[in-house]
């Protein structure tokens, strides 16, 4: 195993281990679902938690020749770190850093007229021409335009600012609401409605260079939808869309992230004994208690008390008493394991530990979440690195 990120000697209060080379192979596995279409590795909100510019390194190595971001800043954020090739950012609002974007060489998406007028301004203030990708509402009801009167007046609005050259129309996309839903109706809606929506610029001038649509989901179970390009975000870091679709390893992906803390305190209390914040747990018998110094303050949401499993000294405990701000408690039955013993939270599963998608469940949340809410005060440590 190479270390690509310095690890302390010593002991972590907790860590979040990555796997950059779990992520390289996940990658790879994405580009051949994707059946030629190209890849764009999706890093928004620090890579889903796993950290944006290491995981990008990594998922360009692998293959990947796209990068996304929500956001601007996150974009230019990249290429401040050397990140080449081409990056898109799909949600900037009006009066946000477009120039700044355009003048780092960003993809930037136009969702309305108002885009475009943006868009064309911080072209002409950058002295080069803004690269855009049009969005299309074809039924999540978020950014993009609907079809017909607005589709018409953006394709049109985006045509003339590229004949004035301030923009280049590069790109065709939209956005799936249930493809996370095998066989729900508005797939097929969808699909339909962005190929009539694309005809449709196409026919007005627009060439692009690619047309996407697909997400995690669709790329892995709809390769209908792969046109051009896939945008493959939670699948990279090895979980699931959705239970619904099959759980990671069905695909050939396996989680990066192994999230896990040092066991800070063991002590005997009598039965009876109230545990956290409000006594949501009394103890049902005399037994022991393990304090996790991780809280909320470090993703653990609330909704995890008394619900979301934990694995220490081998074997799977409860979380017992409201979560807090910087620790939890968890009742270990009687046993008394070493403090300072290592207690996994969630990772792969392969020593019995829960998985991101099991705190999910726990916690009535998606996984996503789980992974994304993990604090900055939560060391990222890189194993396996190539890039």
């Amino acid at each position: 195993m190479s270390e690509t990120a310095a690890v302390p000697t010593a002991a972590m209060r907790a860590r979040a281990e990555i796997d950059l080379g779990v992520l390289r192979a996940n990658v790879q596995t994405l580009c051949s679902r994707a059946e030629g279409a190209a890849v764009m590795a999706v890093v928004k909100s620090d890579a889903y938690g796993h950290g944006a510019v290491r995981c990008a390194r990594e998922a360009l190595a692998a293959g990947a020749s796209w990068l996304g971001t929500t956001t601007a800043e996150e974009a230019v954020e990249l290429r401040a770190a050397g990140l080449p090739g081409r990056i898109l950012c799909w949600l900037l609002v009006p009066g946000g850093p477009w120039q700044q974007a355009i003048e780092a060489d960003i993809d930037v998406s136009l969702g309305g007229t108002w885009a475009v007028r943006e868009a064309a301004e911080a072209a002409r203030a950058a002295g080069r021409p803004a690269r855009v990708h049009l969005k299309a509402d074809t039924g999540l009801g978020r950014n993009g335009c609907l079809p017909g009167e607005e589709w018409a007046e953006l394709v049109a609005a985006a045509l003339r600012a590229e004949a004035e050259g301030l923009v280049r129309i590069v790109g065709l996309f939209s956005h799936f609401a249930c493809a996370d839903v095998p066989g729900h109706p508005s797939i097929a809606a969808q699909l339909t409605l962005f190929r009539e929506m694309t005809a449709y610029a196409e026919e007005q001038g627009v060439r692009p260079e690619v047309r996407h649509m697909a997400n995690s989901a669709a790329t892995l179970t709809l390769p209908e939808s792969h046109f051009d390009m896939v945008r493959t975000g939670i699948a990279m870091y090895g979980l699931s869309a959705s239970p619904a679709l099959g759980a990671p390893e069905e695909f050939g992906l396996r989680p990066v992230m192994t999230f896990s803390a040092a066991l800070a305190l063991v002590k005997r209390v009598p039965g009876g004994h109230g545990v956290s914040y409000g006594h949501h747990y009394v103890t049902p018998g005399e037994t022991t208690l393990g304090l996790m110094p991780v809280g909320y303050a470090d993703g653990i949401t609330r909704h995890a008390s008394g619900s979301s499993p934990v694995l220490v000294d081998g074997k799977l405990r409860t979380i017992a008493g409201r979560v807090a701000m910087d620790m939890f408690m968890v009742d270990l039955g009687g046993d008394e394991p070493p403090v300072g013993s290592e207690a996994v939270l969630f990772g792969p599963g392969d020593r019995g530990e829960a998985t991101a998608q099991d705190w999910a469940q726990a916690g009535a949340t998606i996984a996503y979440e789980v992974v994304t809410r993990v604090g900055t005060r939560v060391p990222r440590i890189y194993v396996n690195g190539a890039a």
